[in-house]
């Protein structure tokens, strides 16, 4: 609900109410007003506060009436902004602002709520290397032309090796090259919803899942995550009570809990999605980071009604803007057609620079080491973690992230406050949760909570 300014008449805080839900996209252009019945019940103000409020709002053209029928939205609606969609908060739990706090370009700031791995952990060398070979080559393709609607086909074919090693039958002409997988997932969005189309995420879940699907107007509906999946009866009774259009999850090294699917709840989510039409769409961006590869819903599926999305971001580099989208053959010639709608083509250059990357076997011993590195810096900052009093939710097995319980009476949006007038980057549990209901927890990453700075702003804050 938004919140009311209170020194407002109490037609001028109705009025506010409406304004307010048109401009967040919950009444849109023809839609219907409560009645005036309904708003006096739901706001607890007069009938006659209310037909006060409509008439002046209809005498500014913002709503019209219709007699015999009641009131309904005249006004054209406002520029989209994202960040007046949804529940209004704290910044320190909107999901764009934390974006924006993670990417700033302050090289000073410590960022143990970032998503990522620092500079020197990533494929540097390889990457190098890659470029000299691309600028070498003889065709001069990938420097001068446009891609192909699909992407480049050494790559896809690649993909779709590497997605048979984790149990996914894919052949190259069910895989879509995107510019990143969040791009993945805004064409998967706009292929699937309409406004207002109900999705299911995991409650907490990564906080741009719900950045994006704010642009894409949907009903999010959080459910509750548990250490080997979401909670299935929660599940189940979701689907009975919003037909939800998909399920958005990261199966592999789930982000933020650094949970891994169990086979059994896996098998309970594709049956209860073949019951109920549910298309899932699987997000497997950290899949290189695991030592033993985890259940894939894709896998069990056969990618009949699970979308896999992914990139080389995490793992290789930010910098080389290339994710992929696998699914059904009859769904992509319609995700290609929309890949050219928005954007054109992906980008061959990229395309190249990965494909030698990865065929080169410097990259495989390249991620044993980031591997067995993470495994030494996630005991460590476990370590450091539970000697300020804070408690990880689980041992993740593989992966950047602890989703940590802060001791007692400690606000997650208080101590990021906080920590970002020292300079630190925290991230909150409530920016990852629909529901808001983890504000006892924050999420950190393993190599960048690896710090004495960061273990002695802790222990000054929780102590």
């Amino acid at each position: 609900m938004a919140t009311i300014d209170l020194d407002l008449t109490r037609t001028g805080q109705v009025m506010q109410l409406i304004r307010d839900r048109i401009e967040r996209r919950l009444l849109t252009p023809g839609a219907r007003l409560p009645s005036v019945r309904a708003m006096a019940e739901s706001t607890g103000f007069s009938k006659s506060t209310v037909v006060e409020a409509y008439d002046r709002l209809a005498a500014d053209g913002a709503i019209r009436a219709r007699p015999g029928s009641g009131f309904y939205v005249a006004a054209p609606l406002s520029p989209l902004s994202l960040d007046r969609i949804g529940t209004p908060g704290e910044r320190e739990v909107d999901p764009l602002w934390m974006l924006r706090q993670s990417l700033n370009d302050r090289p000073e700031a410590l960022r143990p709520g970032c998503g990522w791995l620092p500079d020197s952990w990533l494929a540097g060398a390889p990457i190098r290397k890659a470029m000299r070979a691309v600028a070498r080559s003889d065709a001069d393709g990938p420097l001068t032309r446009y891609a192909s609607p699909l992407g480049a086909p050494p790559l896809r074919a690649l993909l779709a090796r590497r997605l048979e090693e984790q149990g996914v039958a894919a052949a190259p002409d069910q895989i879509v090259l995107t510019d990143s997988s969040t791009q993945a997932l805004d064409l998967v969005s706009r292929f699937l919803l309409e406004p207002g189309d109900a999705v299911l995420v995991d409650d907490p879940c990564y906080f741009n899942f719900l950045a994006l699907l704010r642009a894409h107007q949907a009903k999010v509906v959080g459910i509750r995550m548990t250490p080997g999946g979401p909670d299935m009866a929660a599940f189940a009774a979701a689907l009975v009570e919003h037909r939800p259009r998909f399920y958005l999850t990261n199966s592999a090294i789930h982000n933020p809990t650094g949970a891994t699917l169990s086979a059994a709840t896996a098998h309970r989510l594709l049956k209860l999605a073949d019951a109920h039409d549910l298309v899932i769409v699987e997000d497997d961006i950290f899949a290189d980071f695991e030592h033993v590869p985890a259940p894939r819903l894709a896998a069990f599926d056969g990618l009949d009604r699970v979308i896999r999305i992914g990139s080389f971001s995490k793992s290789i580099t930010a910098a080389i803007r290339c994710g992929h989208i696998a699914a059904r053959p009859d769904w992509i010639e319609a995700l290609a057609d929309l890949r050219i709608a928005t954007s054109m083509s992906g980008n061959p250059l990229s395309a190249e620079i990965l494909h030698a990357v990865l065929t080169d076997g410097g990259y495989r011993r390249h991620i044993e080491g980031v591997r067995a590195r993470l495994a030494r810096a996630r005991a460590r900052t476990m370590a450091r973690l539970r000697d300020v009093g804070i408690e990880p939710w689980i041992e993740p097995a593989a992966g950047l992230f602890i989703w940590g319980r802060l001791p007692a009476g400690i606000d997650a949006t208080a101590l990021a406050r906080t920590a970002l007038a020292e300079d630190i980057v925290l991230a909150p549990g409530n920016v990852f949760s629909p529901s808001g209901t983890w504000g006892d927890y924050c999420r950190f990453n393993v190599v960048m909570s690896d710090d004495d700075r960061v273990s002695a702003f802790l222990a000054k804050a929780c102590g």
